[in-house]
């Protein structure tokens, strides 16, 4: 049997292929009868597989984690796979964020487009939420192109820790993202303003997002009106 052609776009489609590789038509279903088809087949997949996703999570199955060491996995058998199952709601989530995190650091977009809904999800399932969570939570939804989550992410963090550094840290973000300039000088201005202070608090959180405190404080510096330019006789 040869090839055929499809009757919605009139590409021309193999033997043996059900759906045409160019509009996705059911081959020799016309375009009025079943044009809806692949997308409602795709579509009981995807719902399939987001429950499927969801029960693991909620029972603490290792299944996420297995797949996040497919690529060991793939190359010695003898690599373990790590164990989420007797981890609690914020181990996990800390899991995958920085399971998302080390991989953006590296480009691997493949694995950072995977895994962060996985980690969004533990987010949700948290039964407390302090800053640090809510910051970790507004990164992954920046790395998703999503800024008003992070917003009022870091609307939260301020109301509830007046003066935190990462609500800062987060507004500041969400301000280059949209090249708000003006939001941008506020959010360095109120991290200056608090910083010292805040990091005479000692909140552990601090301590383990230091780099990233500095990076923006030598930023929020740097923007300041009057400032040298990098590189200027100096500085």
């Amino acid at each position: 049997m040869g090839a055929a052609a499809c009757r919605g776009c009139e590409a021309e489609v193999p033997p043996g292929v059900r759906f045409c590789t160019s509009c996705g038509l059911p081959v020799g279903v016309p375009p009025s009868g079943a044009d809806r088809t692949p997308w409602i087949i795709a579509g009981a997949a995807l719902v399939a597989l987001l429950g499927a996703l969801l029960v693991m999570l909620a029972r603490g199955s290792a299944a996420p984690a297995v797949t996040a060491e497919l690529p060991q996995a793939a190359e010695s058998d003898a690599a373990p796979a790590p164990d989420i199952s007797a981890m609690s709601p914020r181990e996990r989530f800390d899991r995958l964020y920085n399971r998302v995190m080390g991989a953006a650091e590296t480009g691997d977009e493949t694995t950072v487009t995977r895994f962060t809904p996985m980690a969004l999800a533990a987010y949700a399932q948290l039964d407390s939420v302090d800053a640090d969570a809510r910051y970790h939570a507004a990164l992954l939804e920046i790395h998703t192109g999503d800024v008003t989550g992070p917003a009022a992410l870091a609307d939260t963090i301020l109301a509830r820790e007046p003066g935190h550094l990462f609500g800062y840290v987060i507004q500041g973000t969400v301000a280059r993202w949209r090249r708000d300039d003006a939001a941008l000088a506020r959010a360095y201005a109120d991290f200056l303003a608090h910083y010292d202070a805040e990091l005479a608090a000692g909140r552990p959180e601090y301590a383990e997002h230091r780099p990233a405190l500095e990076q923006f404080h030598r930023q929020a510096l740097d923007a300041k009106p009057g400032a040298p330019s990098p590189g200027a006789p100096g500085t």
